[in-house]
């Protein structure tokens, strides 16, 4: 009998997997899973809302019906588009093209848009074609969102931090961070943003800022990757402009997901990448091309049922989704005015400058930073989960250069009024243990 192979060494796997930012989401999930009955502030899915199965096939069936009544397409070549393989770069790119030119103003041709498998696969085929050589560097914002820098750890691509304003990313920050990177040897190439309400501290730029972005980006000779994920989600004040749709010299590729504005069980993201790429044989192509060419040899394409369902919800709404989220942008713009209101009656102002606690005030989103005078980590969220009921995000998850440690993350976008308001009794009631020194049994 042939006897069992011997274990893998993790040291002869990909350093990656040894890199905290990857463990950062299993730890998160995981313990989620295991207080089932905790109420979570942890992940930023978003609501549920009116969501009915039924849905699924009524979106299904609306697309069809727009192939055939609108497009004239014969029933043997609706069969196809739905059942077999599609085109790499997606089927429903002209809706897309549509849709982002009625909701952000942003104009592209439906060619220089690729449909992908959610964001995190927008985020890896943009890096991997942009990112060609060892001295290439990724600016990011810190604190930032891991799903882009643990991309680019799979990858191997160096990430520089640049640290976050109050008011979010600050455009003379990133001309710094750009000039400090060819200082030591490295390539600027590009910087990852989210503008509006970001994960994970809810900040946004103002439209000035935007701007300013914009000018050192041409400066710098840098791209902008932005992921804009929230920007429908305000709280209070207008909704500010994309980078994209005040970018008028191409440096902006946007990733966009239908996640948070339709359906995140669809898992459908897009690229818009309308730069141009001159060969060496002097033929032209946009981006978007150039990413279809490494889509092909991953994914291969995005499942068509999948764009069939998103298509027909773009269809259903004339390609205009800010309007058919007024209500989820009322849902969420309640639940953060309860989340920040129970934060104030908990801790009102006299009593949280003595313990030293305080927090943001996002304009939307889905996200409040609380700062504590107490470690944060991970085993203080699982005490607080176990023995206080309510789980939260380490903030330190989110910093590249060792920040965080005393901040935690507060999601509301999946919660009721009530079930926030029950939450953040709990929050307190843990936090002033912490605080006091009446420690749970259970941490002992």
């Amino acid at each position: 009998m042939t006897p069992p192979a011997a274990p893998l060494h993790l040291s002869d796997l990909h350093g990656s997997l040894t890199d905290p930012v990857l463990d950062a989401m299993n730890f998160l999930n995981e313990v989620v899973g295991r207080f089932p009955d905790a109420i979570s502030f942890a992940p930023g899915r978003p609501t549920e809302g009116d969501f009915e199965p039924e849905d699924l096939a009524r979106h299904l069936a609306t697309y069809t019906r727009y192939l055939e009544q609108d497009l004239g397409w014969t029933r043997d070549r609706v069969r196809t588009q739905l059942f077999q393989y599609g085109r790499t770069n997606g089927i429903i790119h002209e809706l897309i093209a549509r849709t982002v030119a009625n909701d952000e103003g942003i104009e592209v041709p439906p060619e220089a848009v690729v449909v992908t498998t959610g964001c995190q696969e927008a985020m890896l085929l943009t890096l991997r074609a942009l990112f060609a050589r060892p001295e290439d560097t990724l600016l990011v914002s810190s604190p930032c969102y891991v799903g882009i820098t643990g991309a680019a750890r799979l990858l191997g691509i160096r990430v520089r931090p640049v640290p976050e304003g109050p008011d979010g990313p600050d455009p003379e920050a990133v001309r710094a961070a750009a000039r400090a990177a060819r200082e030591a040897g490295e390539r600027p190439r590009a910087y990852y943003v989210v503008p509006d309400f970001a994960n994970p501290t809810g900040t946004s730029m103002t439209e000035e800022a935007r701007e300013q972005l914009l000018e050192v980006s041409a400066e710098e000779d840098l791209l902008i990757l932005e992921d804009d994920p929230y920007g429908f989600f305000v709280r209070t004040g207008p909704a500010r402009p994309t980078l994209k749709a005040l970018d008028r010299a191409r440096r902006v590729v946007h990733l966009g997901s239908f996640a948070k504005t339709a359906l995140p069980g669809a898992r459908v993201g897009y690229v818009l990448a309308d730069q141009e790429v001159a060969g060496e044989d002097g033929r032209r192509s946009l981006l978007a091309d150039e990413l279809s060419k490494i889509k092909s040899m991953t994914t291969v394409n995005t499942s068509a049922v999948s764009q069939a369902v998103i298509g027909g919800l773009l269809v259903a709404h004339d390609c205009r989704l800010r309007e058919a989220n007024a209500g989820t942008v009322a849902y969420y713009r309640t639940a953060m005015d309860t989340l920040l209101d129970e934060l104030e009656r908990h801790f009102p102002a006299d009593r949280r400058a003595e313990l030293g606690i305080s927090w943001n005030r996002p304009d939307g989103g889905f996200f409040v930073v609380v700062t504590v005078p107490f470690a944060a980590d991970h085993k203080a969220l699982e005490l607080s989960a176990r023995a206080y009921g309510v789980l939260w995000t380490p903030m330190q998850d989110f910093h590249l250069d060792g920040g965080g440690t005393h901040q935690l993350r507060l999601s509301c976008s999946a919660q009721t009024p009530e079930r926030i308001k029950e939450g953040i009794a709990n929050l307190s009631a843990f936090i002033n243990d912490r605080l006091t020194g009446d420690a749970h049994p259970e941490e002992l």
